[in-house]
């Protein structure tokens, strides 16, 4: 029984790191985003999961973000001051990566 058990909490562990590693950035992420950004990883900016953990919470997260690339600059981190709207991304895709990056924090 217990090891019944304990392969049950492995299964369902596996499941859900499984999980967790197949979230997909959108396409435009990939395009407009992930030249300076990667899901878990700082590499020219801050990782898309650092920038969800440090809004994680604000209910103004999206608007805040929106704001912030749209502007351009750096942001409070310590990195190379990010473009106004990065790569010429549009409202919409803008819109989608905030939301996608607001919902990492989830």
């Amino acid at each position: 029984m217990k090891k019944l058990i304990v392969t049950i909490a492995a299964v369902a562990s596996l499941a859900v790191s499984g999980f967790a590693l197949s979230v997909e950035i959108p396409a435009v992420g990939k395009t407009k985003c992930g030249t300076c950004h990667a899901l878990d990883k700082k590499t020219v900016g801050p990782s898309l999961k650092d920038i969800a953990a440090k809004f994680k919470g604000d209910k103004d997260a999206v608007s805040k973000m929106t704001a912030s690339v749209v502007k351009g600059g750096s942001f409070g981190w310590k990195i190379a001051a990010m473009p106004p709207r990065g790569l010429n991304a549009t409202d919409a895709e803008i819109k989608t990566m905030v939301e996608f990056i607001a919902g990492l924090a989830k």
